[in-house]
């Protein structure tokens, strides 16, 4: 299968804008560059150079921490912008569709519609929130050019069954890419799908810093693929895109001593799931807990109006689904610190105790 015959026509050939690597030793007076950094009270590193046109370093730390060749992966302002890229380089204004599986997040659907493709639904399961790959399969047609599958699903929680993902992008080989975002997948027992693109190079995974590692504010993400598709998206990102702050923050904190301390808070947040989930299971006012494969926990109040105001009381932040036909009256709720947690459970208790 050839991946570029996937891409928009004018896409296919775009060459990335180049610009000829300037070594340290060399005056450069060639990028239009402020001479000097003046602003010393701020930082000791420059910061009036450009940095890597193409974040090449970044790129390799990346896929050391994602478990991939550096080829397979374009790095990305968060995988919303990996989500953006996807839609601009395959997707034909007017005339492609992705489909998405509701209730699922939501960019999908917003960066399909800012780039006039059409987007078509294939609603998960009632209560189960599994996927329905009969509707899922009816929905897609010969301009179907991407399939969005969030696993672990935000903001249901639950994963997908790999081998299910595979059959499906079998069967849409040479015809529509198949991209999983893995958002929350640290949080999961299973594996990254990326040991499938291999064999399957319609498979695209997205995953982002922004949950386990910590770094939502540095907005670094990767999208990672089959080398053409990884080439491809490339030439869609603004030259200097990545920006040196956050290119040194990234790579200070995916230093070994880092990778091993956000190991170690991904399992904290595991715990303390299992244990708000046990603690809400108890309370009255809720009528049932989801279980959870990712950092949050999706429930269902049986006043939810009323729970609001309790949290707001408490100036407590959760999120609720007002107007979401698939989630009515249901409330997603981020795990915290133990501190945090028990902050949220004792005000839940303010209102009528446990059974």
């Amino acid at each position: 299968m050839n991946i570029r015959e996937l891409a928009r026509p004018e896409i296919r050939n775009l060459v990335p804008y180049f610009a000829p690597a300037a070594p340290e030793s060399f005056t450069r007076l060639n990028a239009n560059e402020a001479p000097s950094f003046p602003y010393e009270e701020i930082s000791t590193v420059e910061r009036n150079r450009y940095p890597q046109m193409r974040p090449t370093t970044l790129q390799g730390r990346l896929a050391h921490v994602f478990g991939v060749p550096a080829a397979m992966l374009c790095p990305t302002r968060g995988s919303s912008e990996g989500i953006d890229l996807l839609i601009r380089t395959f997707c034909r204004a007017y005339t492609d569709n992705i489909v998405v599986l509701p209730p699922t997040f939501e960019m999908y659907s917003a960066y399909a519609e800012m780039h006039g493709a059409e987007v078509r639904r294939a609603p998960l399961m009632p209560d189960t929130f599994a996927v329905d790959w009969k509707l899922l399969r009816l929905q897609c047609d010969a301009s179907t050019k991407i399939v969005f599958l969030c696993s672990p699903n935000n903001p249901t929680g639950n994963p997908i069954p790999a081998s299910d993902i595979v059959s499906f992008a079998k069967e849409r080989a040479g015809r529509t890419l198949v991209v999983i975002d893995e958002a929350y997948i640290e949080f999961c027992d299973e594996d990254s799908m990326t040991s499938f693109i291999g064999e399957n190079p319609n498979l695209v995974v997205l995953r982002t810093l922004s949950k386990a590692y910590a770094l939502a504010g540095a907005r670094c993400g990767a999208v990672i693929g089959h080398e053409d598709l990884a080439t491809l998206v490339a030439a869609m990102v603004s030259p200097y895109a990545m920006s040196t702050p956050v290119t040194d923050l990234v790579l200070e904190a995916l230093q070994e001593r880092g990778i091993e301390l956000a190991k170690r808070q991904i399992e904290n947040i595991v715990r303390e799931r299992s244990r708000l989930e046990n603690a809400l299971k108890g309370f009255p006012d809720v009528e049932k807990v989801w279980p959870s494969s990712a950092n949050f926990i999706l429930l269902r109040f049986r006043m939810p109006d009323r729970i609001a105001a309790l949290f707001e009381e408490n100036r407590i932040l959760i999120r609720q689904f007002t107007g979401s036909p698939e989630l009515e009256g249901c409330t997603r709720i981020t795990v915290g610190t133990a501190d945090e947690n028990d902050r949220l459970l004792a005000a839940l208790r303010a209102i009528g105790g446990v059974r």
